[in-house]
């Protein structure tokens, strides 16, 4: 189902409500600069991202999660680039399951959905977020991939290539993912608990036993992480036509 035909099927009381959680508390160590604030075609790169999901039908409220010392610096972000459905700016934490277990935790308390996204990935779609929250609301759970175009090789404790993973039955994984509140909050929770690091949310929700539903992800929808990702994600918006 795509955006323009949302209002055909269901009325507006019939639509999933999702909040979402933007994860925006790394130091950007690889870049060199803070790439969230960094110029991506006339706007800052997480202004681009919260934009998406503030104008998404589906997305009742929005809850930044940044930095201590950035606060009061992405409240204005926020207020100076319009972003209405912001309801609470909170620090994260030493690890990624840590800073979305902050995120998750501070969502309204009726959020039946929570989808969980990379402040550094500017470029999703509102077609993309529609997608993952409609198959969280019917699996409970719900991550987007993209197929895998190289082949993937393991390596053993020498650094030496010790065998081929099988390039079918392996994807890679983005954001935004979608679960349902109440699991969610959980499955955060046992991995901050147990120390356990994981590198995406859906892993803390895997230790729990719940198999999440994949979802046809976008090639587009790239993590900004290097300064060709920015020449990159430049690119892509010229050529989709998008204007500051």
């Amino acid at each position: 189902m795509r955006l323009r035909d949302l209002f055909s099927f269901h009325t507006e009381e019939q639509l999933p409500r999702c909040s979402a959680v933007i994860v925006a508390a790394g130091h950007s160590q690889r870049m060199g600069e803070d790439k969230l604030t960094m110029d991506l075609e006339g706007v800052p790169v997480l202004l681009r991202t919260l934009r998406a999901f503030d104008t998404s039908p589906l997305i009742d409220e929005i809850v930044l999660v940044t930095r201590t010392e950035r606060l009061e610096e992405m409240a204005e972000l926020c207020k100076s680039g319009g972003v209405g459905k912001i309801s609470k700016i909170v620090s994260g934490g030493k690890t990624r399951a840590e800073s979305a277990l902050a995120g998750v935790s501070a969502t309204k308390a009726g959020a039946k959905l929570i989808a969980i996204h990379d402040g550094a990935r500017p470029l999703v779609t509102a077609d993309l977020i529609l997608r993952t929250i409609y198959a969280a609301e019917e699996y409970q759970a719900a991550v987007p991939v993209i197929s895998s175009a190289d082949t993937l090789k393991l390596l053993d404790e020498k650094g030496n290539i010790a065998a081929t993973v099988d390039r079918e039955r392996t994807l890679r994984v983005q954001t935004p993912q979608v679960f349902q509140a109440d699991l969610i909050k959980g499955a955060l929770t046992a991995a901050v608990e147990r120390g356990v690091r994981v590198t995406d949310d859906s892993a803390a929700a895997e230790m729990m036993g719940l198999k999440s539903r994949a979802v046809q992800g976008d090639e587009e929808n790239i993590k900004i992480t290097s300064p060709l990702d920015m020449k990159i994600a430049a690119a892509i918006l010229q050529g989709r036509g998008e204007k500051a």
